[in-house]
């Protein structure tokens, strides 16, 4: 594992990211549309089993949600760095293949991260209240782990797929069952038992019930739960990225 390969992806990432202003601004357009819309507009509306402000329970699905589009769409960055031949570039360094993965998990992990402390800085704006616990810092971990995890789908699906609008409605296939096949807008109790096993099988509902614990001190799980099942996750979808970075062509 090549450090400074990491480092330099990592600071690249990080860079483009300053400097694409619209970038950030469009970014929080869609989480602050469900906050006002869904958080706000319906809130009044829906009740929670055993009570409790819908507006606090689906901010950190927002989070989740913002986390998820963010990350899985990095993987169009390899498309990009295919066509103007920067991928090639880094292919041929001496550098390995599972240090170029993990530099782009840490570059992308990192501003996704950040987006999402942005979305988070607009919720306490608007009225979502933390709940401070010794667990609150968990947080960021846990928006590092729902980063990281679809960092390496978003990855995978960039090393598999050469063109961008095959990549783009591949990843729709994947984002909208994976954000609504989750617990970020709808109590998992709430739902019926067939459905709650497809959701215990998305990463996703786990990241955003360990967010709920880290911010409001209660989730449907332990946030230990929570914390093994993101960690396996994200080990799991970082090896199938560095297996299919493997395998891709430079083009």
């Amino acid at each position: 594992m090549d450090t400074n390969a990491i480092y330099v992806l990592w600071l690249r990432d990080i860079k483009r990211f300053i400097r694409a202003k619209s970038r950030i601004i469009g970014t929080l357009m869609l989480p602050l549309f469900f906050l006002l819309g869904l958080g706000l507009g319906l809130g009044s509306l829906v009740k929670l089993p055993g009570g409790g402000n819908y507006f606090d329970f689906i901010v950190p699905g927002i989070i989740g949600m913002s986390l998820l589009f963010t990350s899985i769409f990095t993987g169009s960055a390899v498309l990009w760095d295919r066509q103007f031949g920067f991928l090639k570039e880094i292919m041929v360094t001496p550098n390995s293949r599972a240090s170029i993965v993990v530099g782009r998990i840490f570059g992308g992990g990192t501003t996704a991260v950040m987006q999402s402390i942005l979305v988070l800085i607009i919720a306490l704006v608007i009225g979502f209240s933390v709940h401070v616990t010794i667990y609150t810092a968990l947080a960021i971990v846990f928006m590092a782990l729902i980063a990281a995890t679809f960092i390496g789908l978003g990855l995978t699906l960039g090393s598999m797929i050469n063109d961008f609008q095959g990549f783009q409605l591949v990843t729709s296939f994947f984002t909208m069952p994976l954000f609504f096949l989750s617990n970020s807008i709808f109590p998992v109790t709430a739902l019926p038992s067939y459905v709650q096993y497809i959701l215990y099988l998305n990463p996703l509902t786990y990241g955003v019930d360990g967010l709920r614990n880290a911010l409001l001190g209660t989730g449907t799980f332990s946030i230990w739960v929570d914390l093994l099942a993101m960690i396996i996750s994200t080990l799991i979808m970082t090896g199938i990225a560095v297996y299919a970075f493997n395998r891709t062509e430079v083009g």
